[in-house]
This record gives structure tokens, sequence and C-alpha cells, in this order.
């Protein structure tokens, strides 16, 4: 079987919602890193076998096939196809699955992996708010009793007897990571400069809280029920980006003299309880473990989204690990709390920081794993090249 590698990935700085990236169209928005890469590779674009995109919300200015219209927005040959996808929170990471396992079964060569979400401009759940009926039907809503996701990140933080205090603790900590990996450059090799409203590039993320505190996290009132834990401080921040993943086949890598980053290990995908829904990457994570055979152990960086910090306590509690020495090597350069989560990007942007923190740290094995509407998650793993 042929080997899949990564030989870039970019991304752009994540937006907050009505921030400096609230004016891009979403196709041009990602049009913007499409371009970027092949740019910086020195790719012939004309060689790329598919761009999948993954988009959650499909509907105004992310409809009729953002993939494909981000790709001509690129300035790519018409004869590039495109595709988008749909697996909620993963589905820039499905991309870049479906794109690897596509070069290892010989059928493409090249394939570009991308996301993008503008929930400035496509608001999050506005295509469920579309047409006469509800999106799950009949069978499914007398199936299960379902909830928001936030209701969801509550029932985890109390099936893992996760206290507010704990959750706020974990949220402190994505901050401050999130601050101090910015200041250092961590970020520089990953994030392509972006025009902002008044036409000076954006370089950094937008979402970071520097003046946090224990404190001022503490005095946050609960979000989704009056006695609850959940907050707005210790949730992921609803935001806006693009990333893109450039992935070859090693042997076409080589003919192109490029080096490659990493290669795909493995992956998997499962499901799980719609209702809890945000459990997702604790079996996730086990299966990818097992299909490889590799431990917890090896695994050197770990990039679970930070959907709510009750999703990490969790899964943090249900490694086979000490939870405080695996936290030291999970969401090093922090997490979606503090960073931000734009939906159909986010699998794609936790890909290129892995990717870019496995060739800074020159470590050997990332696993990332992402929680997803619905019941579902995925996970990878990689292994630096290099």
């Amino acid at each position: 079987m042929r080997r899949a590698v990564i030989v870039d990935a970019v991304r752009t700085p994540t937006g907050k919602r009505d921030g400096y990236l609230r004016e891009w169209h979403p196709a041009d928005l990602a049009g913007y890193v499409l371009h970027d890469l092949v740019e910086r590779t020195g790719l012939d674009p004309a060689i790329v076998d598919d761009v999948i995109m993954g988009c959650v919300s499909q509907t105004g200015e992310q409809a009729f096939n953002i993939g494909r219209n981000a790709l001509l927005a690129a300035g790519f040959p018409e004869s590039v196809p495109g595709v988008t996808i749909d697996r909620q929170c993963g589905s820039s990471q499905q991309a870049a699955h479906f794109g690897a396992q596509g070069i290892m079964a010989g059928v493409y060569d090249v394939v570009i992996a991308a996301g993008v979400e503008s929930m400035t401009r496509i608001p999050m759940g506005v295509t469920a708010s579309q047409g006469p009926g509800y999106p799950f039907g009949t069978k499914v809503m007398q199936r299960y009793d379902l909830v928001p996701q936030g209701l969801s990140a509550e029932m985890i933080a109390d099936e893992w007897d996760l206290s507010r205090e704990r959750l706020d603790e974990i949220s402190l900590e994505s901050q401050r990571r999130a601050a101090q990996a910015t200041d250092e450059g961590r970020f520089k090799s990953e994030i392509v400069p972006i025009p902002g409203p008044d036409g000076v590039p954006v370089i950094a993320d937008e979402g970071i809280r520097r003046d946090t505190s224990a404190e001022r996290l503490a005095a946050l009132r609960p979000a989704f029920k009056p006695d609850g834990k959940v907050t707005a401080g210790n949730s992921s921040q609803i935001s806006d980006g693009a990333a893109a993943v450039l992935i070859m086949s090693e042997d076409k890598a080589h003919e192109l003299g490029m080096q490659p980053l990493a290669r795909f290990v493995d992956f998997a995908v499962v499901g799980v309880d719609p209702v809890t829904m945000l459990k997702g990457p604790i079996p996730a994570t086990k299966k990818v473990l097992d299909r490889t055979g590799l431990t917890m152990g090896q695994i050197d960086r770990f990039e679970i989204n930070e959907a709510f910090a009750s999703v990490i306590g969790a899964w943090l509690i249900e490694m086979d690990e000490d939870p405080d020495t695996l936290w030291e090597r999970t969401n090093v350069n922090g997490g979606a709390i503090a960073l931000g989560h734009p939906l159909g990007c986010s699998g794609a942007k936790l890909m290129t920081t892995l990717v870019h923190e496995l060739q800074r740290s020159g470590t050997r094995y990332g696993l990332q794993a992402m929680c997803e509407g619905g019941g579902m998650a995925n996970a990878t793993i990689l292994e630096r090249v290099g």
C-alpha cells in the first residue's frame, strides 16, 4: 500500500465572530489559503486530483459546493474538481482522511484537504431553521431525547464528576498556552497573513483572552442551565477561519522534489450516543491506537478539540495514563477555548497545528481527535518525517 504524506499545511489566523475576518466571503477566505498553499510549495495546481473541503453550514455564501467555488477563487485551473463534505465539527479532518485514503488506494496522487467556516456570515444552526420540518425526523426523535451540545457538555461534566473549578482550570491553561505560543512565534510557520478590515495584514489569532484569570472565569454565569458548570469561558469560541493540507503519495512528493512533513499512520471514526455526543474522542482515540498497536505513552503530542472543557476533562480521565502527565502533551499551544472553533475548518486547522508542532518539537507521533455533532468522532495518528 502506498504511503500518504503531508507536504505542507496552512491556516488563516482565527477570527472572532464579527471580528477581523467578518468581511471575507467564505469562498474567498478558503481560496486565499488554497492559493497560499500552492504558492509557498511551488506546486502546479493543475496536478491536484481533488480538493476535498469540510464545511458544516452549507447554505447562503457557503452553499453550492464551496470546495469547488474556493478553488476557482484561488485561480486553480478549471480542470481541478472540488467537493464539500459535512461530518459536523470533524468535516475537514474527515476530508484529510478521504484524501489520504484515496492516495493509499492508488486513485489519487495529489489532494488538498481543506476546511472553512464563517460563523459570522453564516450563523451556527441556520440550516436547521430552513424549510418546514426538523432535520432529525420523527423516528430519531422518538428514539432519542436530543439536547443541545451545551447540555451534552453538562452531562459529561456530571458523568465524570468534573467540577466548575476543574473546567475553568482547563480553560485558563488553554488561554495561557495560546498566548505563550503566539508570543514565542510557534504559529508563524502555519499562519497565512491575511488582510483585515482596514487592509493591514492580520497575523495572529484574535480570540486569545490574555487578561483572563481564575477569578474572571469563576464570575461568569452558566450558559445552558441555571445551576450548570458550562460557561462562555470554558466553551470554544464562535469563530471564522480556513485551513488547507497538501497531501501526496510519498513517491509523488519525491518526484516533485518536495520534502514531506509527516505521514499518515492510521485513521478511525466512531459513533456514540447522540445525546452525550461529545464523548466520542474517548473511543476514537482507543480505536486508532488499537489499530496501530501504539500506546498512549508513544504519542508525543495530542490535539483534542476543545469544544468544551468537559470534553478534555473526561478524555484525560479515560485514557490509560496519569491525567496530569497526559495534559502536559495535550494541546500544548492552546486549544479552541482560546483559539476558536470555526466548525468545518477546525479539523484541518488542528492538523495544521499538529504537523508544525511535531516539526518544531522534533517529536515523532501525534494524535488528533475531535467530537462531532450527532455523536461521532474522528481520530488520526501522524508520524513526523524528516
